[in-house]
């Protein structure tokens, strides 16, 4: 007999599932409750967890996401959906928001008490992206405001405040943009290939007319008339073929042999020639042999399976290169408008690990020197017999002022809002902090150049889709603050992180493997790199063409080789994720204003000089 469960949530997450798959339509669909970030694959739908307490607003936003997700289920199709995608970024994102708003849109006309749920959903989004407090199109995303207009236009309803502030923002821009092109929109909503089309009319009318790429449609005219030049020219060489047949047979059997022993004779001379390059071939050199294939080296020192389509549109850049000076310090400025209030709880933080860093660092003196800093201890010697010489001392070096730290920023797209906010405030602080006490401090970022695969995407698909390409995107490798540069200097890098369209994919494997590479290229006696992360890594274009764990189990080998090698000391912190199934020292914390005071614990704990305290603090069950 099974053990009822005690967890009060339960009956009503089991009551949501069930409800989900019917407004599915799919009995079969998974349903699971996950800290990862909400989502939907063909066959699951992965919902924000419920704690037992079931607030009020977890409950909303449960079941908000639940209708959401399960509408998109039932009212899209990716085939159409890709077939008619822009190419350019904006152009998807603002394409990929109106489909979104469609799907939800024929949702509340068949069941309206969706559109309460969902309006719960988006106002928590709203709220969580800061979109209440916005003032100017700078800082109010443009494919956002699209989909809420659309949202406005087809279900009649008011939005949530801050999607409504969006909206607003953007409202005059777009209604004299789009002029005529909404008329009649309820004829489109219901067919997803017509209101695509009309999607791709809705992005030109906005400017972004540049990054639709080829009509598709125009493309399967092109691949007609193809198909009829073909057919025609099978039936000219089906006729020529037929008249050579013929000319053949009126022919001569002396002709007839005379030809079979010219070809018999062009084909033995083929065969020589054939033979005889590869006898060159064979008597070649080695060196030479070997400089005209060489054999490529492994992409990754964790993996050498690992494979990368192409590498020649990733990049590597300092955060600087990315925006003006001065965009950079409006960044900036935002970040610390946004975060005023955790100033004082911030400040306090940063206090409590300069005071545990300077406590550990057992502080040692060397006496009786010539040359030094004077011995305010040993004066009375001298005042009682002026002869005796004065005596000086030095402080020795303390263990970790011959360390660096590197902190490693997820920048993918489920970071933005909050989670990158108290990420870019804590690296600040921490920076700050450890330089105070002689640490040198690294804070690097990772993500992709585009969504969806980009230039390497657009390559592979040129070259015809060859099978398992391998890691399938745009590599961005940013470097905000360099170790020996001091953070006075580089202080406006991190407002970088709030820049609109900066946070896209995350392919965490790749980038800890750089972040550990540069490490190891430092004279530091001691090394840590700390990885702030919400997520397994994720990216749409190599997975779809890839096995489903590619880029996790890559992460997983760097890991090891890291942690294996032991030539730097690896901790993470996991937003909202559980990232101790990957790493040895690791603590999650559900809600990101836990971060700043984990890192610091953590950091803390690391310089700790009793191996059992460290281990206490990142759960290792090791025999000491």
């Amino acid at each position: 007999m099974t053990k009822p469960s005690d967890n009060p949530a339960d009956p009503f997450k089991k009551a949501l599932a069930e409800a989900t798959k019917v407004l599915a339509n799919d009995p079969e669909l998974t349903v699971t409750y996950s800290m990862d970030p909400s989502g939907l694959t063909p066959d699951t739908v992965r919902l924000p967890q419920i704690s037992r307490r079931m607030t009020r607003d977890e409950v909303l936003i449960a079941r908000g996401t639940a209708d959401a997700l399960a509408l998109r289920h039932k009212y899209h199709d990716d085939g159409t959906f890709n077939r008619y995608a822009p190419q350019g970024q904006m152009a998807f994102d603002i394409y990929d928001a109106l489909e979104t708003a469609r799907v939800e849109a024929v949702g509340a006309r068949h069941m309206p008490g969706t559109s309460k749920n969902i309006d719960a959903k988006i106002g928590n989004e709203a709220m969580r992206r800061g979109y209440d407090g916005v003032t100017s199109t700078e800082d109010a995303p443009l494919a956002q405001a699209m989909g809420y207009y659309m949202r406005h236009l087809t279900t009649g309803r008011d939005l949530p405040a801050g999607a409504q502030n969006v909206m607003e923002i953007w409202r005059d821009f777009i209604e004299q943009q789009t002029s005529g092109t909404f008329d009649d929109l309820d004829s489109f909503i219901s067919d997803q290939k017509s209101f695509a089309r009309l999607a791709r009319r809705l992005i030109e009318d906005l400017g972004y007319g540049d990054q639709l790429g080829d009509d598709p449609d125009d493309l399967d005219s092109d691949d007609d008339q193809n198909a009829e030049s073909d057919e025609d020219q099978e039936d000219l060489e089906s006729e020529s073929e037929d008249q050579e047949q013929d000319d053949e047979n009126e022919a001569s059997p002396e002709n007839s042999q005379e030809e079979q022993q010219d070809a018999s004779e062009a084909t033995v001379s083929s065969d020589d020639m054939a033979q005889d390059e590869y006898t060159d071939e064979m008597d070649m050199p080695n060196d030479e042999a070997e400089a005209e294939a060489p054999q490529p080296a492994p992409f990754s020192d964790a993996d050498p399976n690992y494979q990368v389509f192409t590498s020649k549109y990733d990049e590597e850049i300092a955060a600087e290169d990315l925006a003006e000076a001065a965009e950079l310090e409006r960044l900036r400025a935002y970040l610390d408008q946004q975060l005023e209030p955790l100033k004082g709880a911030v400040s306090r933080l940063a206090n409590k690990l300069q005071r545990r860093l300077q406590a550990q660092q057992n502080r040692s003196w060397e006496f009786d020197l010539e040359e030094g800093t004077l011995d305010a201890g040993r004066l009375a010697r001298v005042v009682a017999n002026p002869t005796t010489p004065l005596s000086f001392k030095r402080e020795k070096d303390t263990e970790f002022r011959d360390t660096v730290v590197t902190i490693l920023l997820d920048n993918s797209g489920s970071m933005r809002g909050r989670p990158i906010s108290i990420a870019a405030i804590c690296a600040d602080v921490l920076s700050r902090t450890l330089e105070r006490c002689s640490v040198k401090v690294e804070v690097l970022g990772f993500t992709t150049r585009a969504w969806k695969g980009g230039q390497s995407r657009e390559e592979w698909l040129a070259q015809g889709r060859p099978q398992m390409p391998g890691r399938l995107n745009d590599l961005r490798h940013i470097i905000y603050k360099n170790a020996d540069a001091p953070m006075r200097r580089t202080r406006s890098n991190l407002g970088l992180m709030m820049k609109e369209g900066l946070l896209k994919e995350n392919i965490d494997g790749e980038a800890l493997e750089w972040a550990h590479r540069r490490m190891l290229a430092r004279n530091e006696a001691r090394k840590i790199l700390m990885v702030i992360s919400d997520g397994a890594p994720v990216d749409d274009s190599t997975l779809s063409v890839n096995p489903a764990n590619y880029l996790e189990k890559h992460l997983r080998d760097v890991i090891e080789l890291v942690e294996k090698r032991k030539q730097v000391e690896l901790i993470a912190v996991g937003i909202g994720h559980d990232v101790t199934r990957y790493y040895e020292r690791a603590v999650t914390i559900t809600d990101v204003e836990q971060l700043a005071g984990a890192m610091t614990e953590q950091l803390a704990a690391l310089f700790d000089t009793d191996p059992r305290a460290r281990a206490r603090m990142f759960g290792i069950r090791k025999a000491m």
